[in-house]
């Protein structure tokens, strides 16, 4: 089987906006013997990447081609709206895409929202990138709408976000393929999905540990001796003899 485990280490990609820490920090516990490293890849060449063998697992956005890769959904971003600090959006805490109508809205060649129509009106041209469109919006050329992970990735002093209501959303999911589902991909996908170190689906947990022996049935554990002669009499008397008598005191004249 090819993949992570003929890797000194398990090569984990994810695009802009994921943020990876909380599970690195869990795969570092649970597994110090393998390092992880981390590989930073654009939402479109992800698929290329894990494809190409460049890496064993990757947090991408959907939607995953299945027939060649698995993807596990994890969770779904909020999608906003950046916008310049005096823009008459950034007066309210959310908005429509018709209230972006009279508005230049952006469309990088990178976006990764299905549109099935465009919210306000097309710009001259397509930013080749997010970040280019981030640039453009603080030069007041038009607005961009994004997932907020990539609002919070580019985030300006002069810039703010709103959320829209009523705009397509993204969804970020582990996706790896799945040919190459190794010992270590499962490990992986106990993590994000929460399971216990002990879990039956993840790695075999350590052997248990001997229980101390117990006394066979029907046999009385033997009790520490109570009593012992101490060589002084129960009487507190010198220790003498066992059931000796004592003599009368003699009479002095």
């Amino acid at each position: 089987m090819t993949g992570s485990e003929d890797s000194p280490s398990f090569r984990l990609a994810y695009v802009p906006g994921v943020t990876p820490s909380k599970w690195v920090r869990i795969w570092n516990e649970r597994l110090p013997d393998v390092p992880l490293t981390l590989h930073a890849v654009s939402a479109a060449e992800a698929f290329d990447v894990l494809r190409g063998g460049d890496a064993d697992a990757g947090f991408v956005r959907l939607p995953v081609d299945r027939t060649d890769l698995s993807a596990i959904p994890l969770y779904t971003e909020t999608t906003v709206v950046v916008v310049p600090n005096d823009h008459v959006v950034a007066a309210v805490d959310e908005v429509t895409a018709e209230d972006l109508a009279d508005d230049i809205v952006l469309h990088p060649l990178d976006d990764t929202l299905d549109w099935e129509l465009l919210p306000g009106r097309p710009a001259i041209e397509r930013p080749a990138t997010t970040a280019d469109a981030i640039e453009l919006v603080a030069a007041g050329v038009g607005l961009l709408v994004v997932p907020q992970s990539l609002a919070r990735l580019h985030h300006r002093k002069d810039l703010t976000y709103r959320t829209v209501t009523d705009a397509p959303e993204s969804r970020v999911a582990l996706s790896w393929p799945e040919d190459r589902t190794t010992d270590l991909v499962e490990d992986l996908i106990g993590i994000v999905r929460g399971r216990t170190v002990n879990s039956s689906r993840g790695r075999s947990p350590s052997p248990a540990q001997p229980k101390s022996k117990r006394p066979d049935k029907g046999t009385t554990p033997r009790k520490p001796a109570t009593g012992k002669a101490t060589g002084k009499s129960p009487r507190g008397g010198s220790g003498g003899p066992k059931g000796a008598k004592r003599g009368k005191p003699r009479r002095r004249s």
